[in-house]
């Protein structure tokens, strides 16, 4: 007689397998993409020596690309559209240097294999060298999807926390990406909540905003930046039998502290920034455990008047930020003159 095949073995032997055949096609597809990016990568150094031999006048190089557009889709297939070929061009001259070079990186001249040929065709449409950079290494350290992605450079994450930084802190902020050592390093100025897909002049109540970021927390927590954990909402604070609630409360893995956050649906008032105020040195005397840095207190409002902010965080030791959101996307041109005004600053 057979032996019966114990239910409880087979199921976990079909489970190894599966976590093998898993684990095996990642890998395929990471070989996959590294040989297809390193491809891409030689055909644009071959189009670029092959101008470079003394012809390559504007004119011509133009020819060289149709040409090379319509042979190569002959003789291919798909894949080699004039657009696609002017990308490889420009990808090769934006990372003129492999990974195995063993020069030091600079910026953003050396390529990385961890990302794939769809991540590089979005980041080559900025042509601005200092946030090519700092994109390919949010890519690599936080692991972003495509979509992740183009949503942060949609919302110009890079130009919104360049904003916040001084000249040395750009350069640093584009060689190493947004590095989180204080608080400081995870407060952006606006916020940009265009996902909430809430039309600019619409009527809304704090906690229909507050309900909708909720709904979509995978979106804030990308908005919010690296190293957030969602704790809770309407966190409810006692003293002397008087109840408040704290918007929405975090906690910081890399920071090591609680992030409080207080949405505001109009302006932000004197009283607003007191009042976080008390829920920090609350946090700090009963929440805190040991290990726990100081919490850091996020006032969010649609408009603020700054120097009313000015004077209401006076004195303050907390760490007590007060920051915008808005509900569409900001100003492309706006912020690119603000970042170049930085960069031109002796």
């Amino acid at each position: 007689m057979e032996e019966k095949i114990q239910k409880g073995e087979y199921s976990e032997l079909k489970k190894e397998i599966g976590i093998l055949l898993q684990r095996g096609r990642e890998q395929a597809g990471r070989a996959i993409n590294s040989i297809l990016v390193n491809t891409y990568w030689q055909i644009g150094h071959h189009i670029v020596e092959f101008e470079q031999k003394g012809e390559a006048k504007a004119e011509y190089g133009s020819k060289l690309i149709d040409r090379l557009s319509k042979d190569l889709t002959i003789e291919y297939g798909q894949g080699f559209s004039r657009s696609n070929i002017k990308q490889i061009r420009k990808f090769y001259l934006t990372f003129p240097k492999s990974q195995t070079v063993s020069d030091q990186f600079e910026i953003s001249d050396t390529l990385s294999h961890k990302l794939s040929w769809s991540h590089y065709v979005e980041i080559l449409k900025s042509d601005n060298k200092l946030e090519i950079g700092f994109y390919i290494k949010e890519c690599e350290k936080e692991n972003w999807s495509v979509r992740e992605l183009k949503r942060q450079m949609k919302s110009m994450l890079f130009h919104r926390i360049a904003l916040s930084k001084d000249k040395k802190g750009l350069m640093e902020l584009a060689k190493q990406g947004n590095e989180i050592q204080n608080a400081t390093d995870i407060i952006k100025d606006p916020y940009v909540f265009e996902f909430l897909n809430i039309p600019q002049q619409n009527q809304y109540l704090e906690g229909e905003l507050e309900e909708k970021l909720i709904q979509n927390l995978e979106h804030f927590l990308l908005e919010l930046g690296k190293g957030f954990a969602f704790i809770g909402r309407q966190y409810k604070i006692t003293l002397s039998n008087r109840h408040f609630f704290v918007d929405l409360v975090f906690y910081h893995r890399i920071l090591k502290c609680f992030v409080l956050i207080d949405l505001k649906r109009g302006e932000i008032e004197h009283n607003d920034i007191g009042q976080m105020n008390l829920y920090l040195n609350y946090f700090n005397k009963e929440e805190n455990v040991e290990g726990d840095n100081p919490p850091i207190g996020i006032v969010l409002g649609a408009y603020k008047d700054q120097i009313l902010v000015e004077y209401a965080m006076e004195n303050i030791t907390n760490q007590l930020f007060v920051s915008k959101y808005q509900l569409y996307l900001p100003d492309r041109e706006e912020l690119q003159k603000e970042l170049e005004s930085l960069l031109n600053e002796d």
